[in-house]
């Protein structure tokens, strides 16, 4: 007499109920290719560098990401100014990448949102001078377009705040702190 197999047929698939240990759920920037980069300005002109910067940032060994990192800054928030229209467009990405535990420049990300979220020199500088307001290119609205950004996605505070890395932490609690101001 054959007893019958508890087995799964081989026509169909297990099904995993979570991801295996140490598997992210997506794609890290995954959504980068939606974003018309090319179209877009930041400090040098077209933002189309943008996605590699992010991506090294993403994948690259610490001097590589620090040095990413930097050159993202000076194009997105140089000395504190939102300095073009690419800075939001680039935020949900930032805020991706600082909740990567593989991403060796968190804390400095974390301090980028920050400066982001503090970010009202443009907007103080039309309130003396009105004028501004009437350029084609406004950067008051890409100031205000980019704190916006910053506060979207605020919900993300609390597991961050959670991290073990205290300079991480410490960073998240400084960003909190400017966000409820």
């Amino acid at each position: 007499m054959r007893s019958i197999s508890t087995e799964q047929p081989s026509s169909e698939r297990p099904v995993r109920h979570a991801p295996p240990t140490g598997v992210a759920r997506a794609t890290p920037l995954a959504a980068l290719s939606r974003v018309p980069w090319a179209e877009i300005q930041d400090s040098t002109g077209s933002a189309a560098a943008i996605p590699l910067l992010l991506n090294g940032i993403a994948w690259g060994d610490a001097d590589t990401a620090r040095a990413a990192l930097e050159d993202l800054r000076r194009r997105i928030c140089q000395y504190g100014f939102v300095v073009e229209q690419a800075t939001a467009a680039t935020v949900p990405f930032l805020w991706e990448l600082a909740q990567l535990p593989h991403v060796t420049v968190r804390a400095q990300i974390i301090q980028l949102l920050k400066a982001i979220a503090d970010a009202r020199q443009w907007e103080s500088t039309a309130a003396a001078y009105p004028k501004l307001l009437n350029h084609r290119e406004n950067p008051v609205a890409w100031e205000r377009a980019a704190r916006q950004a910053v506060r979207a996605r605020a919900g993300d505070l609390d597991r961050l705040l959670d991290e073990e890395d205290t300079e991480v932490a410490r960073a998240t609690t400084e960003l909190a702190h400017a966000l409820a101001r």
